[in-house]
């Protein structure tokens, strides 16, 4: 099991370095480090993740009339680095983005990645630093799949529930590691959430877990 998941503050070598990548489209330099996920490169479930979600941003915004701040912030869930948060930070200037991470290394990455790529907009915080009360448009992860049914599924527990109204979560998975198995946990777990899979591709899925428009958050207390 790679440390990263786990510890907030990882042992090992810091050695932070510079590397380029493609984000929002654009190549980008950000800073990496050892001790957190993927530190050389942009992974390859995370890189379906994001081309899934510009495919589906690109139907949402011609089909949906709602301005970008009604549509509530964005949840980075196990954000390492950053790659997701500082996409969504792109894509949407206007809108907060929570880049959360149980890692201290990867904090401290992510918000030196915002600030170097100028982004007002990411908020970096560990888990339990985010306002319990608050509500999210949309909760983005290539979650941490190897740190065991037990800690993966307590995850989704604590932060699927708080999904606002019309919210939806995109998890990618790989097949291999129970991308399907996942899903039918999920459907089963969150009935108020309408659950599918919206896209599969080099061997991962991506799940969609949606809350209809209708339906308030009621498992957050008051």
């Amino acid at each position: 099991m790679n440390e990263h998941y786990f510890s907030e503050t990882p042992s090992g070598d810091f050695s932070p370095r510079e590397i380029e990548v493609v984000l929002a489209g654009v190549p980008r330099t950000v800073m990496t480090a050892g001790g957190v996920f993927s530190p050389d490169h942009l992974d390859r479930g995370t890189a379906v993740l994001l081309r899934a979600l510009e495919k589906l941003v690109d139907v949402g915004r011609a089909e949906s009339a709602a301005s970008v701040e009604d549509r509530g912030p964005i949840l980075d869930l196990g954000c390492g680095w950053g790659p997701i948060a500082l996409t969504a930070a792109l894509t949407e200037p206007t809108r907060e983005v929570w880049a959360v991470d149980i890692n201290e290394r990867s904090r401290n990455l992510t918000a030196k990645n915002a600030q170097m790529l100028g982004l007002v907009n990411v908020r970096v915080a560990a888990p339990d630093d985010v306002p319990e009360q608050l509500r999210f448009g949309a909760i983005l992860s290539n979650p941490p799949i190897r740190v065991g049914k037990a800690a993966l599924h307590g995850l989704l527990r604590r932060w699927l529930p708080r999904l606002a109204p019309a919210g939806a979560a995109y998890l990618v998975v790989a097949k291999h590691l129970g991308a399907d198995s996942l899903q039918k946990w999920i459907a089963s777990e969150f009935t108020d959430l309408e659950v599918t899979r919206v896209a599969r591709d080099k061997g991962f899925h991506v799940i969609c877990a949606a809350r209809p428009t209708d339906q308030g958050s009621s498992m957050l207390p008051e």
